[in-house]
């Protein structure tokens, strides 16, 4: 390690840099200096260093995170330290965030310091720790290629004496194939009837105690007969001190006493490295073979039977007979299969549809990766500072006016107008349309409340919408019911749920973005703000909204539509209501997306074709796929994320006011962040410079397109995606003619 190789990269010398140079010298250190992004990563790809250094105080010469996460673009750098080295902070303003470093590929901070000392301890730190433990991970491959061709055999158990891993000495020596023994207890191994009475019991009883036992044991082989062996029983100490492995090394009695030297380092990785960290195609594996054994190692080391690690493992287990080219590419499977974000497609480059980019970053993004100390804090939810008065003196909806009245006979139709309702109604279409429809569903009878307890509840609940938001205010909310009601009467989503799927869906619509403030979770995370906090940056407000409900309904008993529920129905129930507020959060759009095509879908369509008798009605077949309990979850979610965003489905005029709306609420946004000097999450929603119709081109195209088509295919909706192919050819006009606004200029 006396030989690490260090890279400065700045742009001019100075104190700063002489420093990191002489305290390079002092440690015995190689060192480089690149005084431009391009020849740093030409540097750093031609000597591969250990440490990086990147000078970010002065970003008129370049910026130091585009640096750092060009050299960690390359392969190379996977095992490099990177430090960046940041401007001293006054002691008058607060300490900045390192997360926005972290987040572009840095590993440490360094304050500026140009004494050779301190810069000499930085880097004899980043030695003796990160880059030590680097060179570990580095050597993993090789290691354990050593391992896989030692001549003594060689058992891995864990601390349940579960077996993990054998290699092949082991198995030649044992007469059995791995894949009979993974998984197993040593227990369910058949014994020697050789050994001592008290043998066992004398091995278990020191290595419980951690300490290393040797001797002489008898073995059976598969075939039946007995082996001596000189065994060596060695217990890894692992995360907290306990026990965690037991490494058994294995040589027929006959042979001299060799120890494989290189099981210590196999005992490390498996303590330490993760195993996504260790490529399945590294240069460093000199055979296909090994590279197999490698994999299946770290498959079986799992001892978690998750379902993706038994897909993994059948996955693996048709490697092992497999030819090399399907191996080769059952490896890229398992690899694919590793990676934590299974159902989001990975989008091009940034150029080539900021649009879609921005949506996505914006509507899909937890904002972790561009938080900043800035405080924004909202206004209190209306559940601390609404008056009491407005609670115990509802305004009464018994009277409702002929002109609302009339307007309400067309809510079961597709084009009935919510905002023809909104404006009736002064802006409280919410409350009036619940009546309708809960009255329709029958959903005082099922929750066994009266009709006021029920109209205090709405109330309360529009009350705290916030009418100041241009979209998501009770008329966006109203809109979702009214979808809701509509999916629930068609015959295929009636003949899946039972009343209180319908019930939950009825009011997790009318609930679903109860305080919402007006901006996004990328933007609350990036404030920092007290939701934010709350919530662990994780659908921030989607938990808010659900929560609040409860509180909201559950504080006062005049709104308290559950107070009269059996416990158990009511758990349920919350549940259920829960599970679909949650599911309008679109970090996970596209996984549940997935999951209803795959596990509904597509069986379905499947009994289909193969069905002669079903002449266009649902068979049994069908039915017990819609109706299982996982199923009709699928259902509900997928119910009321499209309730949620169905804007593109509705008649043009509703389309396009709604993509104004949308709009004036993504602009209001970007202009605050640019006051409050926040990261702007969706730079296309600049009010200045935005084409409203690519943004609702981009939607359609990546969200919209495909949930529809998967919901129609179940649900039977023409209308629907008649209005959709209509709106989706409005915008693409627009478009054509590089009109930016909600509708064409005037003919001159």
């Amino acid at each position: 390690l006396s030989l690490a190789q260090v890279l400065l990269v700045f742009a001019k010398e100075d104190s700063q840099s002489d420093a990191f140079w002489w305290a390079c010298e002092r440690a015995g250190f190689r060192c480089n200096i690149a005084r431009t992004p391009e020849s740093a990563v030409e540097c750093f790809l031609d000597k591969h260093h250990e440490i990086v250094i990147i000078d970010g105080r002065h970003s008129r010469y370049f910026e130091a995170e585009a640096v750092c996460r060009m050299i960690r673009a390359t392969k190379p750098s996977e095992h490099t330290v990177i430090l960046a080295v940041m401007p001293q902070t006054p002691s008058d303003q607060e300490e900045p965030s390192v997360l926005p470093l972290l987040s572009a590929g840095f590993s440490r901070r360094y304050l500026e310091n140009s004494s050779v000392s301190a810069c000499y301890n930085e880097l004899i730190q980043l030695e003796h720790g990160e880059v030590r433990a680097q060179f570990k991970l580095r050597a993993c491959n090789s290691l354990f290629t050593a391992l896989e061709q030692c001549q003594e055999a060689v058992e891995i158990s864990s601390e349940d004496h579960v077996i993990q891993y054998v290699n092949p000495a082991f198995e030649k020596m044992m007469g059995y194939h791995r894949g009979e023994l993974i998984g197993k207890e040593l227990t369910e191994l058949p014994k020697s009837d050789k050994n001592s009475a008290d043998l066992l019991d004398t091995i278990n009883t020191c290595i419980k105690k951690g300490k290393e036992w040797q001797g002489i044991y008898f073995s059976r082989r598969k075939s039946g007969d007995s082996i001596q062996q000189y065994v060596r029983i060695t217990p890894v100490i692992g995360q907290g001190g306990k026990i965690r492995h037991f490494v058994s090394i294995k040589r027929p009695y006959s042979d001299n006493h060799r120890q494989c030297n290189s099981l210590r380092h196999k005992d490390r990785r498996k303590e330490s490295v993760d195993v996504r960290s260790i490529s399945s195609h590294s240069s460093d594996a000199p055979s296909l073979q090994n590279r197999r054994y490698s994999s299946m190692a770290r498959i079986h080391s799992m001892t978690i039977e998750a379902p993706i690690t038994k897909v993994i493992n059948i996955i693996n287990a048709a490697q092992e007979s497999s030819p090399v080219t399907v191996a080769e590419a059952l490896d890229r499977v398992l690899e694919i299969l590793r990676t934590t974000e299974l159902y989001s497609p990975q989008l091009a480059s940034k150029e080539d549809d900021p649009h879609t980019n921005d949506l996505v970053g914006g509507l899909m993004s937890d904002g972790l990766r561009r938080l900043s100390g800035n405080e924004y804090v909202f206004s209190k939810s209306a559940l601390h500072n609404m008056s009491q008065s407005q609670l115990a003196v509802p305004v009464p909806l018994n009277d409702i006016p002929p002109s609302i009245a009339e307007l309400l006979n067309e809510e079961e139709r597709w084009e009935f107008s919510i905002l023809e309702l909104e404006a009736a109604t002064h802006k409280r279409p919410l409350s009036y349309l619940g009546l309708k429809i809960f009255s329709a569903f029958g959903v005082c009878e099922f929750l066994n409340c009266t009709e006021a307890t029920l109209r205090s509840w709405l109330q309360v609940i529009e009350a705290n919408y916030h009418a100041s938001n241009s979209y998501h205010n009770s008329t966006h909310a109203a809109d979702v019911l009214h979808a809701t009601a509509y999916f629930l009467r068609k015959d295929r989503v009636k003949g899946s749920l039972d009343q209180l799927d319908e019930v939950a869906a009825l009011l997790a619509a009318t609930v679903h973005d109860v305080d919402h403030p007006g901006r996004t979770n990328s933007f609350l995370c990036n404030a920092g703000s007290e939701l934010a906090i709350l919530y662990n940056d994780t659908a921030v407000l989607e938990s808010h909204h659900a929560a609040l409900a409860f509180q909201l309904t559950v504080r006062d008993s005049k709104c308290n539509i559950f107070k009269n529920m059996e416990r158990t129905q009511f758990r349920t129930l919350r549940q259920a209501i829960i599970d679909m507020v949650l599911a309008t959060e679109m970090t996970r759009h596209f996984e549940h997306v997935n999951k209803f095509v795959n596990s509904i879908n597509k069986p379905m369509s499947a009994i289909e074709e193969t069905s002669s008798n079903s002449e266009g009605s649902d068979c049994e077949g069908q039915a017990s796929i819609r109706n299982s309990p996982e199923n009709r979850l699928l259902i509900k979610r997928m119910l009321i994320k499209c309730a949620d965003v169905a804007n593109p489905c509705r008649p043009l005029e509703l389309c396009i006011e709604w993509a104004g709306r949308i709009s004036e609420e993504y602009f209001a946004q970007t202009d605050e962040e640019k006051r409050q000097g926040l990261p702007v999450v969706m730079p296309v929603f600049d009010r200045n410079t935005c084409s409203i119709p690519k943004s609702q081109i981009s939607f359609i195209d990546y969200f919209i397109t495909d949930m529809f088509d998967a919901w129609d295919a179940f649900a039977s909706l023409p209308g629907l995606m008649e209005h959709l192919a209509e709106n989706y050819k409005y915008w693409k006009n627009l478009d054509e003619m590089k009109c930016k606004s909600l509708r064409p200029p005037p003919p001159p």
